[in-house]
């Protein structure tokens, strides 16, 4: 199955002006290139759609951690909701991958969003008129698991078609930076709301914003590129990406590497609601507070990258970060503070979105176009299929010994399991 990378760009990416460009090129650190894929229009509609759909996310995400934990008060279950979440990951993240690399990402991502809206709505019917149960909130986490199994390799695959190949890593930096931004603002706002008008005007605020994205991808205008027709079955293309990845120890590493982050690193997100009520004695304003903590972390070191990342050895910085993200929850473990605890939270979210923006942007620099959709998928599968079984395993950790010890395992597991990553790649560093 034979792509033209080349031809692709040439096809879909707008011509920018001449002088923009040699600005954007340089290797200087500027407003120029920190902002550099914000001068292609087809992205910057992504951009702004994506930003206020972020906001009602984050808000729901916010919500319905706490719900959870206040209609069952079990750490146990906020790891059940979060597996549920993750299952279709495991079912159908590969085969999302193939159908990324098959069909226009731009309908596809039209789908999926649509398909989270709806049930940002249905949840939000059945909070307000009160029918709303624990194994509900289970169902909806299994059918947002569905959409996003096929949204996210079809959304990280999709910057390269608003930007090109030059500006990607700059694109995927400000993806994180927009992500982040309303990591920062949407938890915030969410605690303050849930507290005053309850859970369910959070689920709505999340299904309004859908529509935000989904009219600015209609408004988006790519130049039609036919897609090869493969003749190969999906199944026989899954296991082409498979030999693929198996053959390429660079990309092995860096997704060992992250598939590690979303089963040891993430943990301490699912215990977040815990975390406020049962160490802190705060209330879902306490949990927005530490969302919202993670995410002025993370916005500003995803600045931070997007200013740097044309003249770092990314290789070498990844390298460093999984060094200093379980040191960092290690020492969280022993701290009962509200001040010290966001403290932390900043300087944690400011590493794992660094080692993720730095994975994801090696990954995408160095795959063959061939096989971007299903190494992607590989990508979103440690993740969405990872995090939630993270999430089941921190969660019984909690409930048997307890919060902080939970994490404090989680932290010194992470340790060993990166020095064991150092050992098979340590040449690691020496990538650009």
């Amino acid at each position: 199955m034979k792509n033209s990378g080349a031809e692709s760009d040439q096809l879909n990416i707008p011509e920018e002006n001449e002088e923009l460009i040699s600005g954007i090129n340089s290797n200087k650190i500027s407003l120029k290139t920190t902002f550099a894929a914000l001068n292609f229009k087809n992205y910057r509609l992504w951009f702004s759609g994506q930003l206020i759909s972020l906001f009602g996310s984050w808000m729901q995400t916010t919500a319905y951690g706490y719900f959870i934990f206040e209609l069952t008060h079990s750490p146990a279950f906020l790891g059940y909701v979060g597996f549920a979440s993750g299952i279709p990951a495991w079912l159908l993240t590969f085969y999302g991958g193939v159908i990324a690399d098959r069909y226009p990402r731009r309908t596809i991502l039209m789908i999926t969003q649509t398909w989270m809206m709806i049930l940002a709505f249905v949840l939000a019917a059945f909070t307000f008129t009160g029918i709303i149960q624990p194994w509900h909130l289970i169902f909806i986490s299994f059918l947002n698991g569905i959409g996003n199994a096929f949204d996210s390799t079809a959304r990280h695959a999709f910057a390269r078609e608003l930007v090109g190949k030059k500006h990607l890593t700059n694109a995927i930096a400000l993806n994180s930076t927009m992500f982040n931004t309303a990591t920062a603002i949407g938890p915030a706002i969410a605690g303050i709301t849930y507290a005053i008008l309850g859970p369910a005007w959070c689920f709505l605020i999340n299904g309004i914003s859908y529509l935000a994205v989904i009219f600015n991808l209609w408004r988006i205008k790519l130049l039609a590129v036919e897609k090869p027709k493969s003749e190969s079955s999906v199944l026989s293309e899954i296991k082409a990406g498979f030999s693929y990845l198996k053959n390429r120890k660079d990309l092995v590493t860096i997704i060992s590497i992250t598939s590690l982050l979303s089963f040891f690193g993430m943990g301490l997100v699912t215990l977040f609601p815990a975390w406020a009520v049962n160490i802190l004695h705060g209330n879902s304003i306490t949990n927005g507070y530490l969302q919202s903590a993670r995410g002025v972390g993370a916005v500003t070191f995803a600045l931070i990258i997007a200013a740097v990342n044309h003249i770092i050895f990314r290789g070498k910085y990844l390298r460093y970060s999984t060094a200093v993200l379980p040191l960092l929850l290690f020492i969280f473990s022993f701290n009962r503070t509200f001040i010290v605890s966001i403290i932390l939270l900043i300087l944690i979210g400011g590493v794992l979105i660094t080692m993720f923006n730095l994975s994801n942007g090696l990954i995408q620099t160095i795959v063959d176009e061939e096989f971007r959709g299903r190494i992607l998928s590989f990508y979103s599968f440690s993740f969405f299929a990872l995090y939630p079984v993270g999430s089941l395993w921190i969660g019984m950790l909690a409930e048997h010994f307890s919060t902080p010890t939970a994490i404090l395992i989680n932290s010194i597991l992470l340790a060993v399991s990166y020095y064991f990553i150092k050992l098979y790649h340590p040449k690691l560093n020496t990538i650009k």
